[in-house]
């Protein structure tokens, strides 16, 4: 018969990992997190080259307007 009690006392569960098994969960997960790490740096680096295209027009066009208003030419 179940009672309310047998749920509080029931034997504790006990698993047995091999050391060997172990390691290589452990390098399982090491490895995960390198590629994860590995796929955010190439988004990051794909993001940062897309801003600099779209900085480097901005830059150079603000530049110009600055330097016809003192008035200096960049002919040679």
């Amino acid at each position: 018969m179940y009672t309310l009690f047998d749920s509080f006392f029931s034997p504790t569960r006990v698993v047995v990992v091999s050391e060997e098994r172990l390691q290589q969960a452990e390098r399982e997960l090491k490895e995960n997190q390198l590629r994860v790490i590995d796929n955010r740096i190439d988004e990051l680096t794909a993001y940062r080259a897309n801003l600099a295209k779209q900085i480097a027009p901005a830059c150079e066009k603000s530049g110009a307007d600055l330097d016809a208003m003192d008035g200096v030419t960049t002919d040679a």
